[in-house]
């Protein structure tokens, strides 16, 4: 009972915090004040106050929440199933692989920013396409943490390539699709959320509906067995769902860097190993940190465009995400490493 208390109270906090987070995005931005952003979300406020929060800001921030929502589950399932700790979306082939997709289609003229649709379908056909490279390359090897940890690292390296490649052969295509390599916000609007939130919510409750066998699978291959459980489906099972949910997440917003990688561990940290519980505060987690991300971001992006005197200066949330992402992984190594010794 007493375990159940203190989760739901973990939960109940991290539910306000992503109100917070969406109250500060909301606000976050020059050309409107908080006091106007509550007139129109009262029902008033002029034509373009209400442009700006109901059509430019809202949509925007929603966006910002469910792909962070995505890559926190998506991250707790990859290292739930594959057992390993730094088997994030970004070093697994799937994010990569996303962001590989939108770029050649963007490349090519099939798909850009005011094609959602376009782009959904190229990164997820990306997406799948790093994961099921990873899944050829580790053979038989599939059940070892470290050797998949070691060839997800090559196949990220080698998508990366590609999508560099694809670069160097369309130019002048570099600044559309700049934003799919570091990960934005920018630009979001109903037409991304009405894409992005169905296909979120059908693959996170896909997820949460396989927290069982996931937390068999972290006990171990032959525990897992000995239950009864069929570790190969039911690792493909998880890494289908992993790989959809970061696709869509790509698809909407970009590479996130970190994101994936380090909320599954402040889930775990939070709610344990049983993942009825870690699951849906991963969610909650990435929520949260994307959006104060999206916000951080809008907030920077002012004090920056006034301090060098310009009418607009745009800091694409990813950038925050890796520099801070970055910061908390060198903070874990270090106390694991004086932990051991």
């Amino acid at each position: 009972m007493t375990y159940t208390r203190t989760y739901a109270r973990r939960t109940a906090l991290l539910m306000l915090l992503v109100a917070a987070v969406a109250t500060a995005g909301l606000c976050a931005g020059r050309a409107l004040s908080a006091s106007g952003v509550w007139e129109v979300l009262s029902g008033g406020g002029d034509s373009t106050a209400r442009h700006i929060v109901l059509q430019l800001r809202l949509p925007r921030t929603l966006v910002a929440l469910v792909a962070g929502a995505s890559l926190g589950l998506a991250g707790t399932v990859l290292q739930s199933a594959l057992r390993n700790p730094l088997a994030g979306p970004e070093v697994t082939g799937v994010t990569p692989g996303a962001v590989l997709g939108a770029v050649t289609a963007t490349g090519l003229g099939l798909a850009g920013w005011e094609s959602p649709a376009a782009v959904v379908t190229a990164a997820c056909l990306g997406g799948f396409a790093g994961a099921g490279l990873l899944w050829l390359l580790a053979g038989r090897e599939r059940g070892d943490p470290a050797q998949m940890a070691v060839n997800g690292v090559l196949v990220s390296a080698v998508l990366a390539g590609l999508t560099a490649m694809v670069l160097l052969v369309a130019p002048g295509e570099l600044g559309s699709v700049v934003q799919w390599l570091v990960g934005s916000t920018e630009g979001r609007v109903w037409a991304h959320w009405h894409l992005l939130w169905p296909w979120a919510t059908a693959w996170a409750v896909a997820a949460c509906a396989m927290a069982a066998p996931l937390t068999l699978l972290r006990c171990g291959e032959e525990q897992a067995a000995a239950t009864g459980l069929n570790t190969g489906r039911a690792r493909v099972a998880a890494l289908v769902c992993a790989v959809a949910l970061t696709a869509g997440a790509v698809s909407a917003v970009g590479a996130l860097g970190f994101v994936g990688l380090l909320v599954p561990h402040l889930a775990f940290a939070l709610f344990g190993a049983d993942l009825r519980a870690a699951l849906p505060g991963a969610a909650l987690l990435g929520a949260v940190v994307v959006g104060t991300a999206d916000a951080g971001a809008q907030w920077l992006s002012q004090v920056a465009a006034t301090a060098l005197d310009m009418d607009r200066l745009s800091i694409p949330v990813g950038a925050l995400t890796t520099c801070g992402g970055a910061v908390l992984l060198l903070i874990v190594a270090r106390r694991r490493t004086a932990s051991e010794e």
